[in-house]
């Protein structure tokens, strides 16, 4: 019995060693690359085949207005980079941004002249597709799915090696281009204001709280010393850039904020997601080589679990975000819009509720707990993350990293989760 076991196990390693090389979103049983895509633009394609839904053409901005209607793409969401970090890069600089749109699940990219549009649609099983759509009328529109081109940002060190949303802040020069000798930032609710935007134009408040946003490097040799002060408190563009080739003048800093918490987010659903599905696959197969019950699991497979789960959990609740030392303010009205789509509980209150005074949330535990990519995770993920939310939610959990929940915040997530998920 023991020269078998040290036989399969020697199998196991050599057959590890064989993919080593393979990334890990194209092994069993994810295959990322060939399973068909189930997301919302996927679904959109079909029903533009059949019929069902037509996408008008704008002579301004092609298909962008009739794809966020198609969507449900709120214009009051609208950001604009002007960095160079996109594929589209030629055609972008301060002058003419790329401007995304996003709801909770599809992020939309455009870019003035742009050949296309860009889309990551949120696959419930297999996280981001990447997506373009000529922006030309003839022949209808068609949604071409981009694998390798957009993988090799999207699915990089980056992102941990597994396809990912990067929201980047950089010291921009007068043209975009990222000035890279003084390095960049990957911003996340973790990341102090004042290394946020880059790159970005922002419009609205935040009071002493200064950002990088609004604002060109001038010396490429010392680009820290720019003074970012003068782009913060911005309420207008119109001194910046001419918006009028956009469907709304605004880049809500409320909106980038939510972007960031979100892209984040789905970053870490993708990445619980894949490493369990890996974790139950390999555990799957050593259980058959070696004769035990389906059903079992190692220790080694839960701890993988565990260690897929608990950065998600503490993404969810907010920990080490960055404290707010004055009020947010923002002004395309997304912060009344996204809280307006609930759902809501017996009192009225809900996960979208901002705060924006000293965090982002009133009760902080992340909306996409409601998503269908949430929900889609694999049994033995979401029953660790319900297990340890609820270990924190009534006090049990009292580690440093949740000591930002107060007892009030962990009550009222309770109740609101209680009337508003089923769990």
């Amino acid at each position: 019995m023991h020269s078998r076991i040290i036989h399969i196990l020697a199998i196991a390693c050599l057959a590890g060693a064989a993919r080593a090389d393979d990334a890990i979103y194209e092994r069993s049983p994810i295959k990322y690359l060939t399973t068909p895509p189930r997301d919302p633009v996927a679904q959109l394609q079909q029903q533009i085949d059949s019929g069902q839904i037509r996408l008008d053409y704008d002579p301004a901005t092609g298909y962008l207005p009739a794809l966020l209607r198609a969507l449900n793409i709120p214009i009051s969401s609208q950001v604009l980079v002007f960095s160079k970090t996109s594929f589209q890069r030629d055609l972008i600089n301060p002058a003419h941004p790329r401007a995304l749109y996003f709801n909770d699940d599809v992020y939309v990219g455009f870019v003035q002249g742009g050949d296309v549009l860009e889309i990551a649609s949120t696959d419930p099983r297999n996280g981001p597709n990447y997506y373009t759509l000529r922006q030309r009328q003839t022949g209808g529109p068609t949604f071409v799915r981009q694998t390798d081109a957009c993988l090799q940002c999207h699915a990089s060190s980056m992102t941990n090696d597994m396809p990912g949303h990067l929201v980047r802040s950089v010291f921009p020069d007068g043209d975009g281009q990222p000035i890279l000798s003084a390095g960049t930032f990957r911003t996340n609710p973790t990341s102090p204001l004042k290394q946020r935007w880059g790159g970005w134009y922002v419009t609205g408040t935040s009071g002493p709280q200064v950002h990088m946003g609004n604002v060109i490097s001038a010396d490429k040799d010392d680009p820290e010393k720019t003074d970012f002060t003068a782009g913060s408190n911005l309420k207008d563009l119109a001194a910046k850039i001419d918006t009028s080739p956009y469907p709304s003048p605004h880049s809500d800093i409320v909106a980038l904020m939510t972007l960031e918490h979100q892209a984040h987010i789905h970053n870490l659903i993708t990445r619980a997601n894949f490493l369990t599905r890996l974790a139950m696959h390999d555990s799957a197969e050593l259980n058959k080589a070696l004769g035990r019950p389906a059903g079992y699991r190692s220790e080694s497979t839960i701890s993988r679990i565990d260690n897929a789960v608990e950065p998600l959990l503490k993404g969810m609740l907010f920990c080490e975000e960055t404290k707010l030392t004055a009020e947010i303010a923002g002004t395309s009205g997304f912060a009344k819009e996204f809280s307006a789509r609930g759902p809501r509980d017996q009192a009225g209150r809900s996960l979208r509720d901002l705060d924006l005074k000293t965090r982002m949330f009133k009760y902080p535990c992340s909306y996409l707990i409601y998503s269908e990519s949430f929900d889609a995770l694999p049994a033995e993920a979401r029953d660790r993350f319900f297990v340890r939310l609820h270990e924190v939610l009534n006090g049990q959990e009292q580690s440093k990293d949740f000591a930002h929940l107060t007892a009030a915040d962990r009550k009222a997530i309770s109740e609101i989760l209680a009337a508003t998920k089923k769990m």
